[in-house]
């Protein structure tokens, strides 16, 4: 089992990195704010106007450790990775079962009926603990309507993007239900992106952003190549398997993390602001609130249901990810989704 290491998540503007001997320094202005042995290190994040030295991106390379550069606000730039050092016939399976249109759709199907699950959970959820909601349960039905159609439905993965688009509709379509605090500030009519207009929006796609980068580093870590998905469409540049791998993540993770930081009001309206393009943007304090949010989320411990085994909640992407390369090398007859309960 994978050690469970810590990110590094950089977002102090004007920050250098740099290598000194097996440790990660960030200073400003001259000035040492961190060291951390790299060792104890899985990945680097760095938001905005943070540099790092030659040496220390090799450092990283030589160790295994992903360095990723995104814009203050959250957009992925760019990422440095070192030598793929996979095992290039779990490559040769991942390809084979991409050009299988059969067995490209059983996978794909089984990322959706992840995702649809836990979101249908999540909704459940808020029901056992604060009372019935008649939208609520409308909606956990269409959900289960759906996810029906998606079992009993051809392993086709246009068809199943489609069925995941339309739970998606319902999902967010009550999502303000599920908040119990600052419903005025934090309420949205649908999901949006590129940009997000609206401040839980904005806050939804910081930690998906997050969540793409473990799931990245997941897959890459037994030796699948992110790129090559099965659920959404492979394009040049886009980490397509990473995208599937985090579908059954998105609610049971990201969307609980940003309702406990509102419902807790941990973050309010103040910490958001427009931009003359209309985006929302969150504050530097912000993120870094969910920053510590995000870190201290992966440690919770979970039981999961396919290994019956206890774990930390930042282990599942790489159980998932070990779960999905077992299955293409023949040793599972199908990919099971991590399901919350």
């Amino acid at each position: 089992m994978k050690k469970l290491l810590n990110t590094l998540y950089v977002q102090t503007q004007g920050m250098y990195l740099r290598r000194e001997g097996e440790t990660v320094v960030a200073e400003k202005d001259g000035e040492v704010k961190l060291r951390l042995p790299i060792h104890t290190l899985q990945g680097i994040v760095a938001f905005g106007n943070v540099m790092a030295s030659p040496f220390l991106l090799g450092l990283c390379a030589e160790r295994g450790v992903s360095v990723s550069f995104l814009t203050e606000a959250g957009r992925f730039l760019a990422r440095v990775q070192g030598p793929v050092s996979g095992n290039v016939l779990l490559r040769l399976a991942q390809t084979r079962a991409y050009e299988d249109k059969a067995k490209k759709g059983d996978i794909a199907r089984s990322f959706v009926i992840g995702k649809l699950m836990n979101a249908r959970n999540v909704l459940l959820r808020r029901m056992r603990g604060h009372g019935d909601s008649s939208a609520l349960s409308d909606a956990a039905a269409k959900i289960a309507g759906v996810l029906r159609r998606v079992k009993d439905s051809a392993p086709d993965a246009e068809r199943l993007r489609g069925l995941e688009g339309e739970a998606g509709a319902v999902y967010f379509g009550c999502f303000n239900e599920l908040l119990v605090a600052q419903r005025e500030a934090f309420s949205v009519e649908s999901r949006n992106r590129r940009p997000p207009l609206d401040p839980m929006n904005a806050l939804l796609s910081y930690l998906y952003t997050l969540l793409a980068h473990d799931c990245r580093g997941a897959l890459e870590g037994v030796g699948l190549d992110p790129q090559i998905g099965f659920l959404h469409e492979v394009r040049s540049g886009r980490p397509s398997l990473a995208l599937d791998l985090m579908e059954e993540f998105r609610a049971a993770i990201a969307d609980r993390t940003a309702l406990t930081l509102v419902n807790l009001r941990q973050l309010g309206a103040k910490d958001f602001r427009k931009t003359e393009t209309g985006a929302v943007e969150m504050s530097e304090a912000a993120r870094k609130t969910v920053l510590m949010a995000w870190q201290k989320k992966k440690l919770e411990t979970v039981t999961h249901p396919f290994l019956d085994e206890k774990m930390p909640v930042g282990l599942l992407p790489h159980i998932q990810a070990l779960l999905l390369a077992r299955h293409l090398r023949g040793d599972l007859d199908a990919y099971p989704p991590f399901l919350l309960k």
